[in-house]
């Protein structure tokens, strides 16, 4: 293994060591409680988010995508999670706004729980990794560019979150074999 990789692997098993399992397993439980579910993020945070929902979907949850036209509408019963790495992103402010409004719970994944969009959510997940939003000159800590530590944990995060989800409701991965789309 050369030594990026064994540097970026170092980086992510770091922000695993520092993150709180106690706020993971919460937004667990209210991902299980949730009518609906919607989730947003923005760029390559997106992209992340997106495999929430589509692992969500496998488990036979009702799951949508902000921006996506089948995206329901939210209101009491109803979560929506929102990554905001660096803590505040306009689009994400103005989401949530909306939700809030709409009477559904909020779950923001951020590095930054001091930031606007973290301090409007119902329940926030820290995850302790470098973001854009300090990732320039004496700030930048990690070998990866950019928000690149954050949104590799973003992976690692939901895949273990939907572990724990699967056990949390009983649902197999065969159960989940049959909902992955045959139009491949």
């Amino acid at each position: 293994m050369t030594d990026l990789y064994a540097r970026a692997l170092s980086e992510l098993r770091t922000v695993f060591e520092r993150l709180d399992d106690k706020a993971v397993d919460h937004g667990v439980e209210r991902i299980a409680a949730a009518r609906k579910v919607v989730v947003y993020g923005g760029g390559r945070e997106g992209l992340q988010v997106k495999g929430l929902a589509m692992r969500l979907f496998h488990m036979g949850l009702d799951v949508g995508v902000v921006g996506d036209m089948t995206a329901p509408y939210l209101g009491k019963g109803d979560l929506f999670v929102v990554t905001c790495g660096p803590g505040e992103i306009s689009t994400s402010v103005a989401l949530m706004n909306v939700v809030k409004e709409a009477g559904a719970e909020t779950l923001v994944v951020t590095a930054q729980p001091r930031g606007r969009v973290p301090s409007m959510a119902d329940s926030v997940i820290t995850i302790p990794a470098q973001t854009m939003a300090d990732d320039q000159g004496d700030a930048a800590t990690s070998v990866l560019p950019m928000g690149s530590l954050f949104e590799g944990a973003l992976f690692i995060l939901f895949e273990v979150m939907i572990l724990k989800l699967m056990e949390r409701l009983g649902v197999t991965a065969e159960a989940m074999r049959a909902n992955h789309t045959n139009l491949e």
